[in-house]
């Protein structure tokens, strides 16, 4: 589960469901706090903060230098011309790839900073690259939210116990950080802190390059799931948009919403036995690499490694800036409509200065009343505006449905373009047919290209908790080429993958149409709809706020 949201009545009713893992902890609170009160009240004052002055120490980036080979190829884009050197990298094979290439080739730093990171092949191939890093001297920094670390708990004490290597953990869980009930327990009793999340995805290699994005670290992301995996996107950068980026950066590591990892998790163990398990858990037959890198990606460009080692780079130049929501905007005493959101109010901007063409990919897209506004007032003025999102059948967040879909219709009378993905459609896509062939796609994409020439990319979905509640953070490039490029990777239209929302004759309903090899096919059902999803999705409706989605 990528985000982070409320659970209906429903799963509340199914058992094996942990409260982090759905979204029971964001209904109202008469439908789980009474439960557990006398217990909770007994437990509140267990998770207290360590102080701040007494477990952290600050630091600051290593800026890119031509002494390491990545500064090197920073060095072409000098800060005083204004250009950066981008390349989109929808394809997931070359997504990991590059990560892996760019810890290979690190000789002074990397900095991550990650909503999830699992405990699964991706998740332990990239700590045993990032062990290897550190035992060649190169300093390792992660930034972890602490949502969904507890099953990462080991191998994150093992990899710090290691030299050259610090790692934090943004707004962290404060008793037996490794057991899920209690974790449970503490987010009851601290639910205002606990649900403000840090959701930015940064990757940053010696100060040159960096790669921003919708891709966390787990197998999903990378297509080496056998049950579901995603459609996504990253942009690797270099040149000075990566200094804006290793600012964003520090600014969250050295932030009062960040701790020092051992002073949340306590550990006996000394720190050969930590390495000892770490080394034993991220050995190459748990942590396999992927197969063999295709000899080029869908724009004829080959792997990264491939480029540096030829000396021939090919990166489309373009003025790009950085943007990120301070980490204040975690602060529990903020109220939401008061939180210091500065990325939505990047991206409203930019889309009020639309004049001809707004293409939007989000994964989960609730507009709500404002932003029903600002569609409306972009369509007055002509503005053709294409909606890509996920169906309800492909979505791993159905209660965000429960909020979408009272939107549809108004978006679709006022002249939106509305496509949804298929996890069954996308099977017979042009573009996705092999990758998605034994596994469930879904889209996971945040994108929004502007008149053919401005590209939003990032780490928001275009729905309230992302605006009000986590933190985000994204790159905003001007290149007509580069949107012409992630257009074309995202051509679900003419591809197939998606099938088109469009209202029946009588104007009131909805039906789906199908696109690519499926264009012409209609159903006047809504896909992965059924008695039992509509009655939750209703409960979802009433129990759920609207702004915790």
């Amino acid at each position: 589960m990528e985000t982070f949201r409320g659970l209906g009545l429903m799963q509340l009713c199914c058992p094996g469901n942990s409260l982090l893992s759905g979204r029971l902890f964001l209904a109202r609170p008469w439908a789980v706090r009474a439960l557990l009160a006398a217990l909770l009240v007994s437990l509140a004052a267990c998770g207290s903060l360590p102080e701040r002055p007494a477990v952290r120490e600050s630091s600051t980036a290593i800026p890119a230098s031509s002494a390491t080979a990545l500064g090197r190829i920073a060095a072409q884009y000098p800060a005083e011309q204004e250009q950066s050197g981008l390349r989109p990298l929808p394809q997931s094979v070359f997504a990991l790839d590059t990560r892996l290439e760019l810890i290979r080739r690190a000789q002074a730093s990397l900095d991550l900073q990650y909503y999830i990171w699992h405990n699964d092949q991706t998740g332990r191939l990239i700590l045993r690259s990032l062990r290897n890093a550190a035992q060649r001297c190169v300093r390792v920094r992660l930034l972890v939210d602490d949502l969904y670390t507890a099953p990462l708990d080991p191998l994150l004490l093992g990899l710090a116990s290691y030299p050259n290597v610090e790692i934090r953990l943004f707004n962290p869980f404060t008793f037996a950080h490794s057991n899920p009930l209690w974790r449970n327990l503490n987010f009851l009793t601290d639910f205002k802190r606990l649900n403000h999340r840090m959701h930015n995805k940064l990757f940053l290699a010696d100060g040159a390059m960096a790669l921003v994005g919708g891709r966390n670290l787990a197998d999903e992301y990378f297509l080496r799931s056998s049950q579901a995996n995603f459609v996504d996107f990253d942009l690797l950068a270099t040149g000075p948009v990566v200094h804006e980026l290793s600012q964003i950066f520090d600014t969250y590591w050295n932030s009062n919403e960040v701790y020092p990892l051992r002073a949340i998790v306590q550990t006996p163990e000394s720190a050969q036995d930590l390495r000892q398990k770490f080394d034993a858990a991220v050995r190459p037959e748990l942590a396999p690499r992927p197969h063999d890198v295709p000899a080029a990606d869908i724009y004829g460009e080959p792997p990264l490694g491939v480029e540096i080692d030829r000396g021939q780079l090919h990166f489309i130049k373009a003025w790009a800036s950085a943007y990120a929501d301070p980490p204040s905007k975690a602060d529990p005493g903020q109220a939401p409509a008061n939180a210091p959101a500065l990325l939505i109010r990047k991206y409203v901007e930019q889309v009020q200065a639309a004049r001809s063409e707004i293409l939007i990919s989000s994964p989960y897209f609730i507009p709500g009343p404002l932003g029903m506004a600002h569609l409306r007032e972009a369509r007055r003025h002509n503005v053709a505006i294409r909606v890509v999102t996920n169906s309800l059948d492909a979505s791993d967040e159905p209660v965000v449905d429960s909020s979408y879909r009272n939107y549809r219709v108004g978006m679709l009378r006022m002249g939106v373009e509305l496509y949804e993905l298929s996890p069954h459609e996308i099977r017979r896509s042009k573009l996705y047919r092999a990758p998605f062939s034994s596994s469930r796609g879904a889209l996971h994409a945040k994108l929004t290209l502007i008149d053919g020439k401005t590209v939003l990319v990032g780490s928001m979905n275009l729905d309230p908790r992302s605006a009000y509640l986590n933190t985000e953070l994204g790159v905003m490039v001007r290149s007509p080429e580069l949107a012409r490029q992630i257009r074309s990777a995202f051509d679900f239209h003419d591809a197939g993958g998606v099938y088109r929302v469009e209202l029946k004759p009588d104007g009131t309903d909805l039906q789906w149409v199908g696109t690519g090899e499926d264009a012409g096919k209609v159903l006047d059902s809504e896909p992965g709809s059924s008695p039992f999803m509509s009655l939750r999705l209703w409960l979802d409706q009433h129990l759920v706020s609207e702004g915790m989605l």
